[in-house]
């Protein structure tokens, strides 16, 4: 009989909102954000291409709102910092293709309410989503791509916010953390490897001296250690990079997207669809319900899965699986719960989490640093815990 494992290395990585898959990502998403905010009944499937001084825009949208898209993609990437003729990649000069077209007729009609064979909003495509939620960090995501996403977000809010400082230092990165578990619980980190673009003129010192601040700052002292091994840059150089360096399509980062690799994918992408999509709305709501059952206390881990048929309002699954963590009910009853405190109809669950509706938020922000473990989205609330506790009588 094998033994049981009880020590393991888990490791995950982020990608930064100037590596060129998420330039693509955020520019579908502005898009998005575009239509949306004229028009919350928007349909939107946007990708994006990314390549040496060309953007290209394609896929199919239906929307009363009048947006000059390729305004609204020279934005984005100057927002990122591609700013300079000399990297390859510039908001201001590069060439931008738009090639949109309306949606299916075939699919509105299983989408919008009182049409197709169903009378209510049915579900976008069919599939299957998941969400999780660890209680292993604050904010209750697997520790290596929580950390891996805090370690490129502060680089570039030093890149961006102490220009004169940090001169040297371009958009796109990389980074990747590797965590020793015991027993299940993070222990220590023991790698850190980050890839950043920089001028000719930069040292190698000089980055691996900021990786090191930046690593000391964002993840918590008890995991760090004299003994982390750490690769930075280690190719030697990493001066052409972005879109210059390598084509950028959107959806390509689907991990980097979710959980770094920990619990399962259904495989579908976000960026660029509107809530109508419930590859991307639904993923949304599930990480909302394994991240409440978690703050309640009901489990150390959780994942839901649910799955949809195209037009379809009613999931045709739901799935809870604790890993044998739950508490004071089982996998079978949390899902009686679930179905009690939430509903994953796609018109119900996009009007809980008001995903036509941004507010104080947008879908572009989400497009870089993780959809998931940011308070700044609205599917990251614990409100309904109490709710959820109260269900199965604790």
């Amino acid at each position: 009989m094998s033994k049981i494992k009880t020590s393991h290395i888990f490791t995950s990585e982020s990608v930064s909102e100037g590596h060129p898959d998420k330039v693509s990502d955020q520019v579908s998403d502005a898009i998005l954000d575009a239509c949306l905010a004229q028009d919350p009944e928007s349909r939107v499937a946007c990708e994006t291409l990314c390549t040496t001084d060309l953007v290209v825009i394609a896929g199919e949208l239906t929307t009363n709102a009048k947006v000059d898209f390729e305004a609204v993609a020279r934005q984005a990437i100057r927002d990122i910092g591609y700013t300079s003729n000399d990297i390859g990649f510039c908001a201001d000069t590069c060439e931008v293709q738009v090639r949109l077209h309306s949606q299916s007729a075939d699919i509105a009609q299983g989408v919008d309410e009182g049409a197709g064979l169903h009378t209510e909003q049915g579900a976008g495509d069919q599939g299957m989503m998941f969400g999780y939620a660890s209680n292993e960090t604050t904010a209750l995501m697997p520790a290596p791509v929580d950390y891996s996403h805090k370690i490129l977000a502060k680089l570039a809010d030093l890149r961006k916010n102490q220009p004169e400082k940090y001169s040297f230092l371009r958009p796109d990165s990389k980074s990747q953390v590797s965590v020793q578990y015991e027993n299940g619980k993070p222990v220590k980190v023991t790698a850190v490897v980050v890839s950043h673009q920089h001028t000719e003129e930069m040292e190698a010192s000089q980055l691996e001296n900021i990786v090191r601040e930046v690593v000391a700052e964002v993840i918590p002292a008890d995991l760090l250690n004299d003994e982390i091994v750490y690769h930075i840059n280690p190719t030697g150089k990493f001066v052409i990079g972005g879109p210059h360096g390598d084509c950028g399509l959107t959806g390509r980062k689907i991990i980097v997207d979710t959980y770094g690799g920990v619990g399962s994918h259904g495989g579908g992408a976000f960026s660029g669809k509107d809530p109508s999509k419930v590859d991307r709305s639904a993923a949304y709501y599930c990480r909302y319900i394994a991240k409440n059952i978690v703050a309640a206390d009901l489990a150390e881990k959780c994942e839901i899965q649910v799955a949809y048929a195209i037009g379809v309002p009613e999931p045709i699954s739901i799935n809870v699986d604790t890993y044998g963590t739950g508490k004071l009910a089982s996998d079978s009853q949390l899902e009686e719960v679930v179905n009690k405190v939430f509903s994953l109809k796609p018109a119900d669950l996009i009007a809980d989490l008001g995903l036509k509706n941004p507010n104080g938020w947008c879908y572009q922000n989400s497009a870089a640093y993780g959809h998931f473990g940011r308070d700044i989205f609205p599917w990251e609330k614990t409100d309904k815990a109490e709710a959820l506790k109260a269900a199965v009588g604790a």
